[in-house]
């Protein structure tokens, strides 16, 4: 991995409960809030700073304002949400170039695990144990905070786990 063990370290912590936050509000009400993006974002500018060398640091937040940019596009041509489209610019700072293959596989995997759990639930008694999501009754729309942050915080806990 490209990603240092030394950033994810710094990273984790607290992109873990951001994360966390973001699947919960947006399987529970198919949103993901200004408030959970700005403090990705926010958290990446405060703890890059130490977690990567300055160079890196201002690529990564360069990273933030192109994907912004591509997902305010992919929005208005109603391709993907526009909580979706920020979350992703907000995340983007923390992957490492040198794993965008990486990130990609990771992320269909996890797409397709969150899938398969969401629906899952969604048809089953275990529903019963959330029953006033909102996601449940969204026809074929499926809340992809799910997937999106379950996907960043497991590239981080990777990076931990075997990052340079």
């Amino acid at each position: 991995m490209a990603l240092t063990v030394f950033a994810a370290a710094w990273f984790l912590p607290f992109v873990l409960p951001i994360c966390l936050y973001v699947i919960y509000t947006d399987v529970s009400s198919m949103k993901i809030t200004n408030k959970a993006n700005l403090a990705l974002a926010g958290v990446f500018v405060v703890i890059g700073l130490i977690a990567l060398p300055f160079d890196v640091y201002l690529w990564r937040l360069l990273s933030l304002v192109i994907v912004l940019i591509v997902g305010i596009i992919l929005n208005a041509v109603g391709v993907m949400g526009a909580g979706d489209s920020k979350f992703i610019a907000a995340a983007a700072p923390y992957i490492a170039l040198g794993d965008l293959r990486l990130l990609l596989w990771l992320f269909m995997a996890t797409l397709l695990a969150s899938f398969v759990t969401h629906r899952t639930a969604k048809y089953t008694p275990l529903r019963k144990l959330a029953p006033s999501w909102t996601s449940w009754d969204q026809g074929k729309k499926f809340p992809m905070g799910l997937a999106l942050g379950s996907t960043l915080t497991i590239y981080l806990v990777l990076g931990l786990l075997y990052g340079a």
